[in-house]
């Protein structure tokens, strides 16, 4: 069994400070209190924030944090050119590999369940890519997601959808980021969706969820498989049990057939948008068009499937 080791508090008086000098939580930003007494670097407003940072990250990082913190404007002033861009370029690799270690803690926490241990390695690792790409960087969404899942996992809805919010913003800004990214940012918005009772929200983000993870890793693959099933719990929430039974039941059809269904969701929403936008022209006849169209990819779910039952 392993052997956990207890953090090390030193208790610090915000009015000792020197002037100008303000020390935050690492966690929640008020005025911190408390100082880990090994890296002497990070700072908690309670003992409480320093357990669950420990728990969290703090642990595994606490050596890694005193060369990238400890470096000051004057330090550097003080060198020669070279020195100095020497020392940036350690410091760059530091906040890489820390980044990297947030993300990989982020994403085990996750996958066993532990939401609130996943929230420190989250902000750590959103803090971190701050600092090098930018507070506007395409770069920043991987953290979102990582943090919203762990919100929604803890049943933050609120604080879940501001950050995927964020990242839906970043990503309209940059669509060429990559299928990876798109199938990703989808996947959580079904999540949120579904969690929501937005079922046919739910529908169109976990449609192209598959779509974007099929550009990637392929129907056939793992990452789709899941996309699929989630997509059938949402049929089976709207109590479409022929078209539930049909995707478990043809298991040789799978990939495709759902990857079909898919699609004819994307169709039906970009569909709509459609037609609210030709509603407004004096040319009716555009509308009339676009409703048929619209009916024939409304219908086309539940007629596939019933062929398919015969």
């Amino acid at each position: 069994m392993e052997t956990r080791h207890l953090p090390i508090a030193s208790r610090i008086i915000p009015l000792a400070l020197p002037k100008g000098t303000e020390k935050l939580c690492e966690l929640c930003q008020n005025r911190a209190y408390l100082q880990c007494a090994q890296c002497r670097v990070t700072f908690y407003c309670d003992a409480t924030h320093q357990f669950a940072d420990w728990v969290g990250i703090h642990e595994k990082i606490c050596p890694l944090l005193v060369p990238i913190r400890t470096e000051t404007l004057e330090s550097f002033s003080k060198e020669g050119r070279i020195e100095k861009d020497i020392k940036k370029v350690q410091v760059l690799e530091t906040l890489n590999k820390l980044i990297a270690i947030a993300r990989s803690i982020a994403e085990g926490k996750l996958t066993e369940g532990k939401h609130e241990e996943a929230l420190p390695a989250g902000q750590t690792c959103l803090h971190f890519c701050m600092d090098v790409f930018g507070p506007c960087s395409i770069q920043l969404v991987p953290a979102y997601l990582l943090l919203a899942e762990g919100y929604m996992g803890l049943g933050n809805i609120s604080s879940a959808a501001e950050l995927l919010s964020q990242a839906e913003l970043s990503v309209s800004k940059n669509p060429d980021c990559g299928h990876d990214l798109h199938h990703r940012l989808h996947r959580s918005l079904g999540r949120l969706q579904s969690i929501m009772g937005d079922l046919e929200g739910a529908l169109f983000n976990y449609a192209n969820d598959i779509y974007h993870a099929a550009e990637v890793y392929g129907l056939d693959s793992t990452v789709c498989s899941n996309g699929y099933f989630l997509l059938a719990n949402i049929f089976a929430k709207q109590g479409k049990t022929q078209i539930v039974r049909s995707m478990y039941n043809e298991q040789a059809l799978f990939p495709q057939s759902l990857t079909a269904v898919a699609l004819v969701y994307q169709a039906r929403d970009f569909g709509r948008s459609a037609l609210q936008s030709s509603q407004m022209s004096p040319n009716q006849e555009l509308s009339t068009a676009v409703q048929k169209l619209l009916d024939l990819v409304e219908t086309r779910p539940q007629t596939s499937e019933a062929k398919r039952s015969k």
